[in-house]
């Protein structure tokens, strides 16, 4: 009997995909003469272990207890030592990591095809803060502006809209203490995910960046739509006292319904534009600024900026024409990125398991590692409701499946209980990846 024979589906989606190739090369200057472990291979599965449920580099334990699914494993201190070289290492060991998943991620969105977040020649980059806490005394944990302690690392996740979940393309470890509006970091953060883009996609409207008020700035705007740039945005936009006095003339025939989720309209919520109305001199040529006005929710806190019991939100886009409530439903889907943020705290990021910065900076990468294969094999092998499957869910119903090992006529079978219910899931998903064409 094989326990986690589920997984199979991540292990064959590295391998479709090329992902371990591509590791085992890029990290080719980290393997020592003689050694018995590649160093791409330690890593990958110390990320299969974190895809898994681990959240820290012993958990690959549980992969080198089934080595007829997951071949050989390192043991701890050869895991230690390589996370270690690594981290010494610095910005050449995370280049190196980086233009592996980017060379991999092309491959991946081509076999998707339909399915690809950019199959419509458009994709969207969602941008957002996210809180680790710490419990001891780790390399630039400090206290929160949430009165916690911890890190406050900057993450970016391509939407893979509502029939997919996302995908990691940068993440930016960042103290405590840093600032949830520092342009410098958020500029940081979007040209690294910008990097993980297919090159046709790194400039140009048809790139969207969408983040909350934390990048309504005005030198976060200005890189985005620099000469020779000219990416499209969707940010929130902080109600300021002349923005207030800009909502307060609006006439009562200029708000127009906005929708819910769905795209039909929702009772008791607006919207309107005020571009024309604060002083915009000094932001990027072509800003727009538009807001929304609505009752709020039972138990709902109002603001001293809230109008006559209504709350009131804005963002700032450089689209031009359509619907305001089409770019305001566009804007608040955003809020996809904390479902994306919920995944990676189950999967890796609910604490820094490493001491030094430079050590977590590469236990970031494995969580990005891990994040892009929960995302790849849907992407790749599921269909309908499973496609949008939470990662705790494909571990309690598909990776958690025990199977029987069988070795016959010089091939090895996966025999899976018929009783389990997503049986037929993982079988159809096995089909799907053996399907496609190998790399290279």
């Amino acid at each position: 009997m094989v326990a986690q024979a589920g997984s199979v589906l991540l292990v064959e989606t590295v391998r479709k995909s090329g992902l371990d190739t591509a590791i085992s090369t890029a990290l080719t200057p980290w393997r020592k003469r003689r050694a018995v472990h590649d160093p791409g291979k330690i890593l990958l599965d110390v990320a299969l272990a974190v895809a898994l449920g681990g959240d820290c580099l012993a958990d690959v334990g549980m992969l080198r207890a089934e080595p007829a699914v997951f071949g050989p494993v390192a043991s701890d201190p050869t895991v230690s030592r390589l996370v270690d070289a690594l981290a010494a290492s610095g910005p050449k060991a995370l280049a190196a990591i980086h233009g592996a998943r980017f060379e991999v991620r092309q491959r991946v969105w081509e076999l998707a095809g339909a399915s690809s977040p950019a199959a419509d020649g458009q994709v969207i980059v969602d941008i957002d803060g996210v809180l680790v806490l710490a419990h001891s005394e780790k390399q630039d944990a400090t206290p929160t502006w949430k009165k916690t302690f911890g890190h406050h690392p900057l993450v970016a996740f391509v939407d893979h809209g509502q029939a997919g979940s996302g995908e990691p393309v940068a993440a930016l470890l960042r103290p405590g203490n840093a600032g949830s509006n520092t342009a410098a970091d958020h500029i940081e953060t979007a040209q690294l995910a910008l990097a993980q883009l297919p090159r046709h996609l790194r400039r140009g409207r048809q790139t969207l960046i969408r983040t909350d008020s934390g990048g309504g700035t005005h030198a976060f705007l200005d890189w985005l739509t620099r000469r020779g740039r000219w990416l499209s945005y969707s940010v929130g936009m902080t109600i300021t006292d002349a923005i207030h006095q800009a909502v307060l003339k609006i006439p009562k025939k200029a708000w127009t319904p906005a929708y819910d989720a769905g795209g039909t309209e929702r009772p008791g919520a607006w919207v309107a534009e005020i571009t024309e109305m604060p002083d915009l001199s000094t932001w990027p040529t072509g800003m727009r600024l538009i807001v929304r006005r609505e009752r709020p929710h039972p138990g709902a806190q109002l603001r001293f900026t809230d109008i006559d019991g209504n709350r009131l939100t804005c963002f700032a886009t450089n689209t031009k024409g359509g619907q305001l409530a089409d770019l305001e439903l566009r804007h608040r889907r955003r809020a996809r990125c904390e479902d994306r943020i919920r995944a990676a705290r189950a999967t890796g990021l609910r604490n820094l398991p490493l001491h030094d910065t430079a050590q977590n900076r590469i236990w970031l990468e494995i969580v990005s590692l891990a994040l892009d294969l929960l995302a790849w094999m849907p992407m790749l092998a599921l269909t309908g409701e499973a496609r949008r499957w939470e990662p705790k869910k494909l571990r309690l119903r598909l990776f958690s499946a025990a199977a029987q090992l069988v070795n016959t006529g010089g091939r090895r079978w996966l025999r899976l209980p018929a009783r389990w219910p997503w049986t037929t899931v993982i079988s159809h998903a096995a089909v799907r990846l053996n399907a496609l064409p190998n790399p290279g």
